[in-house]
C-alpha cells in the first residue's frame, strides 16, 4: 500500500501533462499559470498560514532565496510548460522533463560539491542520444538540418529550470518545512504571475477552462507534492525517485486516449534510450561487504 502514494503522484503528475496540452487551446498559458497558483495558495491559506505567521522573523532573512525558488520553480518552469503545449505533444513533454534527474546530477557538481560517477557518464550519454533522436523524428539529419520545435526548446530549459530549483533547494537550508517552503513561495509566484494574468487576452475563467485550472491548481500542485512527500518518508528518496521513470510512459498512454496522439517507433525507440540512461545514472554502486569469519 506504501508504493500508492509515489504511484498515485506520478499518476497526477501525468495526467498535468495532458491538461498543459488541452489548456493552450482555452486559456492563455500567463492566466493559468496564475489561477493555478492563486487557487492552490487559497486552499493552502487557512493550514500553512498559521505557522508561518508564527515562523516569520526566522523566515524574514530567507526571503530573498525563496523569491529566487519561486521564480525558477512556480513561474518559469510551469509557464514554459504551459507555452510550450502550442507547438508539442504531451508525450514529448513528460520525456523531456525525465530529464531532470539528471540534469540535477550534473548541476550538483558546482553546487552542491558532488562528484559524478561513471555510470551518470555513461547514462547522460545514452538519454542525449535518445532525445536527438526522438526530437528528430529517428533521423538526426532532420534535426540539424531543421532545429527543434520551439516547444521541445522551450521544454529542455523548463527542464533545466527545474532542475537548478532541486538542487537550489538542498543547497540553501532553511528553517521551514516542507509546506511552509512551498506556500511561501506559492505567495511570490502569485505575485510575479499578476502582470502575465493581467496582459493575457484569454484570462476569463469558463466553463471549458474551469476543470483545467482546478487539475492544476489541486490534484497537481496540492494533492501529488503531499502523496510525494508521504512516499519518501515511508520508502525514502532513492525509491521514491524511481517513479519518476514511469511518468512519460503513462503520459503517453494517457495522451494515446484522451489526445489522440500516436507513438511512432521514433517515440519507443529514442524514449527508451532516455529513460535507460536516467535509470542507468540513478544507479549507485553497492559497497563491497567483507565477510567477518570467526576462528575458533
Amino acid at each position: 500500500m506504501f508504493y500508492l502514494f509515489p504511484l498515485l503522484t506520478v499518476i497526477i503528475w501525468a495526467g498535468n501533462a495532458i491538461v498543459n496540452k488541452m489548456s493552450y487551446s482555452v486559456i492563455d498559458p500567463g492566466a493559468i499559470s496564475f489561477y493555478r497558483w492563486f487557487f492552490a495558495m487559497m486552499v493552502l491559506t487557512p493550514f500553512v498560514l498559521p505557522s508561518v505567521w508564527r515562523k516569520r522573523h526566522e523566515i524574514k532573512p530567507h526571503l530573498s532565496k525563496l523569491a529566487f525558488l519561486a521564480l525558477l520553480g512556480m513561474v518559469l518552469n510551469q509557464s514554459l510548460g504551459y507555452f510550450a503545449a502550442a507547438t508539442t505533444t504531451a508525450t514529448n513533454m513528460a520525456l523531456i522533463i525525465s530529464l531532470v534527474p539528471l540534469m540535477s546530477m550534473f548541476l550538483s557538481v558546482p553546487l552542491l560539491g558532488q562528484r559524478l560517477l561513471p555510470l551518470a557518464m555513461v547514462g547522460a550519454v545514452l538519454s542525449l542520444a535518445g532525445l536527438i533522436f526522438m526530437l528528430g523524428h529517428g533521423d538526426v539529419s532532420t534535426l540539424t538540418s531543421q532545429g527543434i520545435k520551439q516547444g521541445d526548446a522551450l521544454l529542455l530549459i523548463a527542464a533545466f529550470v527545474y532542475a537548478l530549483y532541486c538542487v537550489l533547494l538542498k543547497r540553501w537550508k532553511m528553517p521551514l518545512n516542507n509546506w511552509q517552503s512551498v506556500y511561501v513561495q506559492g505567495l511570490f509566484a502569485v505575485t510575479m504571475l499578476t502582470p502575465m494574468l493581467l496582459s493575457s487576452e484569454r484570462m476569463a475563467i469558463t466553463g471549458e477552462s474551469l476543470p483545467l485550472i482546478m487539475y492544476a491548481a489541486l490534484p497537481a500542485s496540492v494533492l501529488a507534492p503531499w502523496c510525494w512527500l508521504k512516499g519518501i518518508e515511508i520508502l525514502g528518496a532513492d525509491r521514491t525517485a524511481m517513479f519518476m521513470n514511469l511518468m512519460p510512459v503513462l503520459t503517453a498512454l494517457i495522451a494515446s486516449v484522451t489526445l489522440g496522439e500516436q507513438l511512432a517507433v521514433y517515440h519507443y525507440i529514442g524514449g527508451g534510450m532516455v529513460l535507460s540512461g536516467v535509470i542507468l545514472a540513478q544507479r549507485k554502486p553497492k559497497p563491497i561487504q567483507t565477510d567477518n569469519m570467526a576462528t575458533a
